[in-house]
């Protein structure tokens, strides 16, 4: 928690909060509101808490698919997929001349998400490991 705060105060360079470099400057990219520094750790904590909330249940992301975070975790996406698929189903067969004749899809649903996407050897490690480890019912 300690690390949260001095992370949120940018007392402490992100590179030393852990082994991977975190992606602050995304998050400043993606929402100029953010601030490069904070008063204190109350304004801290009040702006991320309204931010966190915005960004992981309002905020559609390119990288799954258009989908909230929020979706994407609690499964609810396959849905939301599917119903946008019917939408623009139906909108491509009462106007089919605004898509030059080809079939509109929603971008598609990622089969794994990171945050920050392990090096390929962390990943053959875990799927070794994963086949080393019996299932237990």
């Amino acid at each position: 928690m300690v690390a949260v705060g001095l992370f949120l105060l940018t007392l402490v360079p992100c590179r030393q909060l852990t082994r991977r470099r975190l992606r602050r400057p995304a998050i400043r990219a993606s929402c100029p509101a953010f601030p490069g520094e904070f008063g204190s750790i109350e304004d801290a904590n009040v702006f991320c808490n309204q931010f966190f909330r915005y960004y992981n249940t309002e905020h559609r992301h390119s990288g799954i698919g258009m989908h909230t975070p929020t979706s994407v975790h609690d499964g609810s996406a396959v849905e939301i997929q599917a119903r946008r698929a019917a939408t623009l189903q139906a909108a491509f067969l009462a106007h089919p001349e605004r898509f030059r004749g080809r079939r509109p899809s929603p971008p598609p649903l990622p089969r794994r998400v990171w945050i920050n996407q392990p090096s390929t050897d962390l990943e053959a490690d875990e799927a070794e490991t994963s086949a080393q480890t019996p299932y237990v019912a």
